[in-house]
């Protein structure tokens, strides 16, 4: 047997050591820091003339590829422990890097009612800017960490999806850096076709500088409704009728306990003077209860019930515990004193996680884990629901309605579909399915989601064939976009970037 040192002993048999005095209170500072930074840039307004120097020197730099010869396709320089993938890209090794310093909220335009953001503005951060004035953006994905590009290039998607859309249908105009080094303005109006093919390109058409999204006025409470519910069909005709349910329903989700226990959540934005003070719960608090837990805990009384919460709270209510996955990283996260002593600590930054991750954990975290976003048809979920459940067997398991519009671009409704409801099914944690292999079974999941005319998320492991990829995302006007913008000796492909091959 090799011996391992004192630090491969930390950070694979007491990971939650390093967990708890090192990347917590790193995590802490961290967001800490940000939050003052961008306070301080908002209110002196210095960040629009700051934007305009970052992105020419970001043309700088594609020049300057250009000039070297163009051996390397390019990519961001962001390093991909920083990503909210648990994975690491290893294709940016071997690629030309930009850096992209683009952190910045440059503009709130009430009047327009958009927000102008850097790519690299996280949910957090805008989700405070905005609550500041009274604003918020109509999605807000739920972990603080998210950032605007990688809900853009990759995908959002939220409770109040079913009604908006995924996180680029809120979103009017982009602006990008091409592989020429030219700046161009796309929107819907503006080079449609680059505007529609943007979204899920994962930075191989150009370089994201800043993004304008619509923001809609906000309120400091809503009414969160929890309807424990038995029954798979059950639970499905619950959580598809509110989800149908517009008008009287802002924000929907699910959080499947087992095959046939759910809590179905609904909400809607209240006034000040409609709280009652004896329901009010502030949910982000760091003392109370993971979210997760406390829905359980309704699910367990059995009874339907209501309280009021604040707004910024509820969109960053899985947070603290990202979703789950923190039960399994500090097994007693969740103890009542180590919330009220170290709760303020969380959430532990995903990429932190990342950077202190050792080979070892990384084979154990790959070989008995599973990360998985589904987008199927709403009439596919009962069998989607009942496959995940034989396949893996992890729970809570999360579900989250959006609507999908027939708009050009890699993500659109398969022809002849009868219904534009669509739900993300949330995988995430330890299998207890003994029987689960990494490979087979996501390549068994993936095939399940393509027989019922869905869509996986890619920021996880994707173990399709390029054939069997394009299958399932329509390459049509993305290709040509390629083409017109020469992209192809400038960037990867999108496949070449989220195979499971780059991953390792």
């Amino acid at each position: 047997m090799v011996d391992k040192s004192l630090l491969e002993i930390l950070l694979i048999d007491y990971r939650w050591i390093v967990v708890l005095f090192f990347l917590l209170p790193a995590s802490f500072l961290y967001n800490l820091f940000y939050s003052v930074r961008s306070k301080i840039i908002f209110k002196l307004n210095s960040a629009p003339k700051n934007h305009d120097i970052k992105v020419a020197d970001i043309q700088q730099q594609v020049k300057k590829w250009r000039e070297s010869g163009t051996n390397a396709k390019m990519c961001t320089g962001r390093p991909g422990w920083q990503t909210m993938s648990f994975r690491k890209p290893m294709y940016k090794k071997s690629s030309y890097q930009i850096n992209c310093n683009l952190v910045d909220v440059l503009d709130v335009d009430i009047n327009r009612k958009i927000v102008r953001v850097e790519p690299l503005v996280s949910m957090g951060q805008l989700s405070e800017t905005l609550a500041a004035l009274g604003w918020t953006t109509p999605i807000v994905p739920e972990l603080d960490d998210l950032t605007v590009g990688g809900l853009v290039m990759g995908t959002g998607v939220e409770s109040s999806s079913h009604i908006y859309g995924l996180f680029q249908h809120i979103c009017v105009s982009y602006e990008l850096v091409l592989a020429d080094g030219s700046i161009v303005q796309c929107s819907e109006k503006e080079n449609s076709d680059l505007f529609y093919a943007v979204p899920w390109s994962y930075g191989t058409l150009g370089f994201l500088t800043s993004v304008e999204i619509k923001i809609i006025p906000a309120t400091k409470y809503i009414r969160l409704h929890y309807e424990p519910v038995v029954g798979l069909q059950n639970i499905i005709d619950k959580f598809e009728k509110a989800s149908r349910d517009t008008k009287k329903n802002q924000y929907v989700e699910g959080l499947l306990y087992t095959l046939n226990e759910a809590v179905i959540m609904t909400g809607e934005m209240v006034k000040d003077s409609e709280v009652e003070q004896n329901k009010l719960n502030d949910i982000g608090k760091w003392y109370k209860p993971w979210f997760f837990v406390h829905v359980q805990d309704i699910l367990k009384r059995g009874k339907t019930t209501y309280e009021y919460v604040p707004l910024r709270e509820y969109y960053h209510r899985h947070s603290r515990a990202l979703f789950w996955e923190i039960q399994d990283i500090v097994p007693f996260g969740n103890n009542i004193l180590f919330r009220y002593l170290l709760g303020w600590l969380l959430p532990v930054k995903v990429s932190l996680l990342k950077l202190t991750q050792t080979e070892t954990v990384k084979k154990l975290y790959e070989n008995n884990h599973i990360i998985q976003d589904l987008l199927v048809p709403t009439s596919t979920m009962k069998k989607c629901c009942e496959e995940f459940d034989r396949l893996v067997n992890v729970y809570p398991v999360w579900l989250c309605p959006f609507l999908l519009p027939n708009n050009p671009g890699m993500l659109k409704p398969s022809a002849g579909m009868q219904s534009d409801l669509y739900v993300d099914i949330g995988v995430y944690g330890v299998p207890k399915n003994r029987r689960f292999h990494p490979t087979e079974t996501t390549r068994a999941i993936e095939d399940l989601v393509e027989k019922s005319k869905g869509f996986q998320m890619l920021y996880a492991d994707t173990y399709r064939t390029e054939e069997e990829f394009r299958r399932m995302f329509d390459h049509g006007l993305y290709d040509k976009m390629r083409k017109k913008y020469q992209c192809e000796a400038a960037f990867p492909e999108v496949y070449g970037k989220v195979n499971k091959n780059v991953r390792d």
